[in-house]
């Protein structure tokens, strides 16, 4: 790949950035990553990146962080809910998203992989979303929406100025390394703390597919498309059933019926906007969770040939990552002895 210039990644420190720096690395491309701090600048060194100082806010720094690059991975985002004041959200998935795209075309980079987000598809309830699905024509959450925009407007630029540009969908991203969002109900599960949880569907994809997915969209993906990626479709139910079979366990969590999920949400949300804090639970949190997600994942792997990793193997690799790191606090009749968590 001496041939190609180097690539530029915005938000190589977060759990899909790093992934798909670790993968860049191993296919022996030049990487350049964005960072605004000193300790980005150590972590991303040390990830064997060359740091370049930046913000997706600020068009000039990224124009010059850009210059020589030939495909520009635009993976910074924010992913949250429950914000008491949703403004930020929007300016960066949206407006720094704007700014990424024009630095792109106006540094003569080649193509754009974009991290946009499932979400985006906005399939009808109980139904299963692809790439060409039709929007429902409303959200569920301020980050379902931002997604949407930034996703319109990454388009919209991109064709404006014919620009290569490629848009990676990703479902829910679950591996070693992530513990917040969905994972928290694994992880609580595991921890013997989880009191409840709301029995919907969900679509998984493992972290290492998420980003070997991220650098075969640059490599074949078609200018203009989306590409969902996502492995299994699966209930809540069904996903803490099967990692309890992998760490040993038995216990069932208790499902919560509609609406008291819808209550509590309401309930904790309304708490959290009187103190002006982030609340731990709302209703769009709610809403998303008993709306469900169902993706395919089919185009990827027919177009850019994503193969996706066999859900228990992630679970399996989670578990012992979780266990490593002191994140499951409890014995777990799988890893209660050296042999059996190697086995």
């Amino acid at each position: 790949m001496s041939e190609y210039g180097p690539v530029l990644i915005t938000g190589a420190t977060g759990f899909v950035g790093a992934a798909v720096l670790d993968e860049l690395r191993s296919t022996g491309r030049r990487v350049r990553a964005l960072t605004r701090t000193d300790a980005g600048e150590r972590t991303l060194s040390a990830l064997g990146a060359a740091p370049v100082r930046g913000d997706i806010m600020e068009i000039d720094g990224l124009i010059s962080a850009a210059q020589g690059c030939d495909v520009i991975y635009h993976v910074a985002g924010v992913n949250a809910f429950c914000l008491p004041d949703p403004a930020p959200l929007y300016r960066m998935n949206v407006d720094g998203t704007r700014n990424v795209v024009r630095a792109a075309v106006a540094a003569g980079v080649r193509r754009v992989v974009y991290t946009s987000s499932a979400a985006t598809i906005g399939e009808a309830h109980g139904t299963v979303g692809r790439e060409d699905s039709p929007h429902r024509g409303s959200f569920l959450s301020h980050y379902e929406r931002s997604k949407w925009e930034a996703e319109q407007v990454a388009f919209e630029e991109a064709d404006r100025a014919a620009l290569e540009l490629v848009s990676v969908n990703p479902s829910s991203v679950q591996g070693p390394g992530r513990v917040k969002g969905t994972a928290k109900l694994l992880i609580g599960y595991l921890n013997g703390t989880l009191r409840g949880l709301i029995d919907s569907r969900m679509s998984v994809l493992d972290i290492e597919d998420c980003a070997r997915g991220h650098v075969l969209a640059a490599a074949h993906g078609v200018p203009g498309n989306r590409y969902i990626l996502s492995g299994a479709t699966l209930t809540v139910r069904e996903a803490v059933e099967l990692m309890g079979r992998v760490a040993g366990l038995t216990e069932e969590p208790r499902v919560l019926p509609p609406w008291a999920a819808v209550g509590i949400g309401k309930a904790v949300g309304t708490v959290g906007r009187i103190r002006k804090r982030k609340a731990p639970l709302c209703d769009e949190m709610m809403r998303t969770l008993l709306h469900g997600h169902a993706y395919d994942g089919e185009r990827a792997h027919r177009e850019l040939g994503v193969e996706y990793t066999p859900l228990e193997d992630t679970l399996r690799r989670t578990l012992a990552w979780y266990v490593e790191q002191g994140v499951v606090t409890r014995p777990l009749p799988a890893f209660s002895s050296p042999t059996s968590a190697e086995a």
